[in-house]
């Protein structure tokens, strides 16, 4: 018999214990899901407000994503760290902070007040939060993505006598479809998450978020458990989606 390895007992230990920690209250939760006659038609409402605002703000992050992550993947200048940190501030900054700062955008300069009544208690209101917090990861993402890919071969591809734009487009992007993939699902995870700055800019139309806080706290545990069950679900499958292409 080998002898014993105390560290590996001590690595499998440690992280068995993350797992049960993570698992337990999913599990618990998916068991005890209470009853689902408290699916609505409200609910069915907030869930394709929800689901909507998150693909209309993804799409958007998308379109700058791609240009801002290959901009800190390829340039380097003075202060981009400052840039780099700039892009993961949301992350940090607490969520009903985030809808102050918000709303006191939207009031505070008189250009952003022409469009308080689109945004404010609006649907494109929850898309301006949705984006805010969702945007680092799939800039993050798409930058990471950019610098695993070589840049021989984008010079290789210059060489040839494509054009910058052409080498972009045949070369980089295509070489890079998982972390797009995987920047797409987290920042649409993370902006239906999203509460504490919807309640602040947009509690209205609501979203699933706001809509299980609401019941909890007018109706407790049992209006509440149906929702967040199907919720959770939702969010085990957007992550099951990005486990599997991330390992293609």
């Amino acid at each position: 018999m080998g002898k014993i390895n105390y560290f590996d007992i001590l690595i499998i230990f440690l992280s068995t214990i993350i797992f049960i920690f993570i698992l337990l209250p999913i599990l618990n939760l998916l068991i005890n899901h209470g009853d689902f006659s408290y699916i609505d038609e409200e609910v069915l409402d907030a869930f394709k407000t929800t689901f909507l605002a998150g693909f209309v703000a993804t799409f958007i992050a998308l379109i700058f994503g791609i240009p801002t992550g290959y901009f800190l993947a390829r340039y380097n200048f003075k202060f981009k760290s400052v840039f780099e940190a700039l892009i993961d501030i949301p992350i940090a900054i607490p969520h009903s902070v985030i809808g102050i700062m918000l709303l006191l955008l939207i009031y505070g300069i008189n250009f952003f007040k022409l469009l308080g009544n689109y945004i404010v208690d609006n649907f494109w209101g929850i898309v301006l939060v949705y984006l805010f917090v969702g945007i680092p990861f799939m800039v993050n993402s798409i930058r990471d993505g950019f610098l695993s890919v070589d840049e021989e071969l984008e010079y290789v591809s210059r060489t040839l006598g494509a054009s910058k734009i052409k080498t972009f487009f045949n070369v980089s992007l295509p070489l890079i479809k998982n972390n797009i993939v995987s920047g797409c699902i987290l920042c649409f995870a993370r902006g239906i998450s999203e509460v504490g700055a919807i309640l602040i800019i947009a509690y209205y139309p609501k979203t699933i978020p706001v809509l299980i806080y609401e019941r909890f706290i007018n109706f407790g545990l049992p209006a509440s458990k149906p929702i967040a069950a199907c919720m959770i679900l939702v969010s085990i499958l957007l992550f099951a989606i990005l486990r599997g292409i991330t390992k293609r």
